[in-house]
Formats: structure tokens, C-alpha cells, sequence
């Protein structure tokens, strides 16, 4: 696989292949960042940031396989770390720009952002790995640090709670609106 030898590669110190991963990834990495910080212009600082970070620490990466799992832990610590700085709650008005939905369902939508934003920690990093970043479980667990049960219990809760913030709307089992 081609990804598998440009992650190879910029292991060993090449720039160029670093590079190509980052624009590969850039649209899954920035939509992460934007639903951790909310806004545009941060979700870009957190983007930048976390190549800077995984550019000097690529080196220890140990197996290519996880790259994007240890990509995506580094930009949640980076959007974290600007939420942080900036002390505030994550602004959910800008959200509906990122999403791909059709007019009559922008209202949905926005309820569903807003609905995300206000769960659990823990269950909003779930729900964003699974749904928004379409990880799988196991995946999740890696980025999560915790066990595979464990994400199912977040998934299954979290979306209990969006059921009932959402009054009790239910999805048919579908990802929602992405």
C-alpha cells in the first residue's frame, strides 16, 4: 500500500512523504479539529500545530499501521490544549457549515451539533471517533486509551443521551447526516 510506504519513509526522516501524509489526511484532521474547537480559525491553529508535533516525533512512531490512531490522539491534545488556553465552551453556530446536509435538515443538524457538544467528555470523543471520523471500535479504543467495551458502553450511552436531547428522534441506526 502506498500510505504504508510514504508512513516508511517518513519515519526515516523524509519530509516529502511526511508531507504527502498530511495532505492525504488534511480533510479528516481538520474537520476532527473543528468539531473539538468549533471555529475555523482554531481548528487551523490545531491542524498546525499538530503537524509540527507529529513532524518531530514521527521518528518514534513504532508501527505504521497506527499512524493515523496516533495522529488523531495527537490532535485531540492539541485542540484540548487550545480549548485550554482559551478557556471557553466549545461554540457550536459555525458547526452547521461543516456539514453536508441538505437545506430542510440544517435544522437537525444543528440540534445534533449542539446535542454532541453538550454530552459527556468521555461519550463525545466516542461519538465524534466513530461517527464523524468513521473509526472503527478498535481504533477508537487506541486513541481513547481504554478498552474496546468501554467504547461501546460511550457509544451506547452517548447516543441514549443524544436520543433524549434530540426527543427522542431516532436515526435508523444510520450515521447521522454525514
Amino acid at each position: 500500500m502506498k500510505e504504508i510506504k510514504l508512513i516508511k519513509k517518513a519515519i526515516k526522516g523524509n519530509k516529502k512523504a511526511f508531507e504527502e501524509l498530511l495532505i492525504l489526511h488534511s480533510d479528516q484532521l481538520y474537520r476532527t479539529a473543528y468539531l473539538y474547537v468549533g471555529n475555523r480559525e482554531d481548528a487551523l491553529d490545531v491542524v498546525q500545530e499538530t503537524a509540527y508535533k507529529a513532524f518531530l516525533a514521527v521518528g518514534q512512531l513504532r508501527e505504521e499501521r497506527y499512524f493515523l490512531t496516533w495522529l488523531t490522539k495527537i490532535i485531540i491534545h492539541c485542540a484540548y490544549d487550545v480549548l485550554k488556553k482559551k478557556k471557553k465552551e466549545i461554540p457550536v453556530e459555525d458547526f452547521i457549515e461543516m456539514l453536508p446536509v441538505k437545506e430542510e435538515r440544517r435544522d437537525e443538524a444543528l440540534d445534533l451539533a449542539e446535542a454532541i457538544d453538550r454530552l459527556n467528555e468521555h461519550y463525545r470523543n466516542a461519538v465524534i471517533l466513530f461517527y464523524y471520523q468513521d473509526l472503527p471500535i478498535s481504533e477508537v479504543a487506541k486513541v481513547m486509551n481504554i478498552p474496546e467495551n468501554t467504547v461501546k458502553t460511550y457509544l451506547y450511552r452517548g447516543k441514549n443521551q443524544l436520543k433524549k436531547r434530540l426527543g427522542g428522534v431516532s436515526y435508523n441506526g444510520e450515521k447521522p447526516f454525514f
